[in-house]
């Protein structure tokens, strides 16, 4: 039942909504994946983040694709965790108090598993300027769990304009998501971030 819930939110309220209230565009649709699993990875500006990258996929692949949020935000309350899990079918990872058997890396390595796509913002939180802000390890030692998961660069233009943070009421706003082409990073974790944020870094322009 969650799946059709989904895909009826997604094809009568999100889309249109970023399509035409917005005004979304989308540029480098060649590198999307066709395939499961992937990592996706972008830089974070708004809330709208994680929804306006699901709106590019179709419907059918949406329970497939799961934006990682954090537990302590997106599972506050009975309310948001429904609509955070019914709607956008986040992966739910600890920010604090982690143990061995709620380990963010972990959670995210049975999740690709399982064949499932992640959303991952390597920042860890919102930025307020147009430069991502250095990105955690967390990503890098995810690689190292799933080797061979391709990653897939993303950079989104002016979506913290159109709901910048501590702002509930979108404002319409031209904005874009820009796809590289996949990556297989190697190297130290910390060749590994660099290699990935510069690729993000790239599509600024």
């Amino acid at each position: 039942m969650r799946p059709w819930i989904q895909a009826i939110f997604f094809l009568l309220f999100l889309r249109p909504f970023f399509l035409l209230f917005i005004g979304l565009r989308m540029r480098g649709r060649e590198h999307l994946p066709e395939r499961d699993p992937f990592i996706l990875i972008a830089n974070h500006t708004s809330h709208l983040d994680a929804a306006s990258i699901l709106t590019l996929f179709p419907l059918a692949r949406l329970c497939r694709i799961r934006p990682v949020a954090a537990k302590d935000y997106f599972l506050r309350n009975a309310v948001v965790a429904w609509l955070s899990r019914t709607l956008f079918n986040i992966l739910p990872i600890a920010r604090k108090g982690i143990t061995k058997e709620d380990n963010p890396v972990e959670e995210m390595r049975r999740a690709l598993d399982r064949g499932e796509s992640l959303i991952l913002f390597p920042e860890g939180t919102r930025g307020a300027g147009p430069e991502p802000a250095p990105f955690h390890a967390g990503v890098a030692h995810l690689l190292e769990r799933a080797p061979g998961v391709p990653v897939v660069p993303a950079y989104l233009l002016n979506l913290g304009r159109s709901l910048p943070k501590g702002e509930f009421l979108p404002v319409p706003f031209f904005a874009e998501v820009r796809l590289g082409p996949p990556l297989h990073p190697s190297g130290s974790r910390e060749e590994v971030l660099n290699q990935l944020q510069t690729a993000v870094m790239d599509l600024r322009s």
